[in-house]
């Protein structure tokens, strides 16, 4: 694994699929995905593995994430991917909808494979999008609905509720979703303090400005980009 500068953020975007809801009735992850952003971007570093949960599933449960008994049969228990789960996650912010019910399933996982293996919060961070669309909404939203309502429902395949797919899905959801918290120092100092991100003021007494009139071919890239959005479910902020 390459190591990742300090002065860079990085996300992993995850998501799991269990044989139930209630680690106290057994249940076991059977699917962990995870999509690595650094500084908001995807950088197409994924982890993604199925999981034998040593665990007969019911049909129901097949059903939502289509992973079935015969098909899980041969993969590794989760002991035998523990540790290279952990250190793809290893001091990154974790971003989970719903993350009360993975991270209980993680933790519990990560107990019962002993070995002294650490907890996720003495790994991560974790935002939880679910949390945060109660903030953003007045009520928690599922991921369906985000999706829908930022217009990245149609990225991604989502036949069944695969934790990979879903992980996808949410990274497109949470780029949208925080696009409106970036921090800018919106301070009106003229003092000149050297802070970036402050207003800086220009004299009335500067040239104007020229405006560059964008060219034929420029206009028709631009429409079919346009038509791109469009096509993939976007609504384009500027048409023309």
């Amino acid at each position: 694994m390459s190591e990742v500068n300090n002065k860079e953020h990085r996300l992993i975007i995850l998501d799991t699929e269990t044989t139930g809801i209630s680690t106290r009735e057994g249940h076991r992850i059977v699917e962990i995905g995870c999509v690595e952003m650094i500084n908001r971007q995807l950088t197409g570093r994924n982890y993604h593995v199925y999981i034998n949960p040593l665990k007969f599933m019911e049909q129901e449960v097949i059903d939502v994430h289509g992973l079935t008994n015969e098909f899980l049969q041969d993969k590794p228990v989760f002991s035998q991917v523990a540790n290279d789960f952990i250190e793809f996650i290893r001091g990154a912010e974790l971003v989970i909808h719903n993350a009360k019910f993975d991270v209980g399933f993680m933790d519990h996982e990560f107990a019962m494979v002993g070995q002294n293996l650490p907890m996720t919060e003495d790994i991560c961070t974790v935002t939880d999008t679910l949390k945060v669309s109660k903030d953003e909404f007045g009520s928690p939203k599922t991921l369906d609905y985000l999706a829908r309502f930022y217009k990245v429902d149609k990225l991604v395949d989502r036949t069944y509720h695969g934790a990979l797919i879903d992980a996808q899905l949410l990274a497109f959801v949470y780029i949208e979703m925080t696009r409106r918290q970036e921090v800018f120092n919106l301070s009106s100092d003229d003092s000149g303090g050297g802070d970036s991100n402050s207003i800086r003021r220009l004299t009335t007494e500067r040239a104007p400005l020229k405006v560059l009139a964008a060219t034929a071919d420029e206009v028709t890239a631009h429409q079919e980009r346009l038509a791109i959005v469009a096509e993939k479910g976007g609504t384009p902020l500027w048409r023309s």
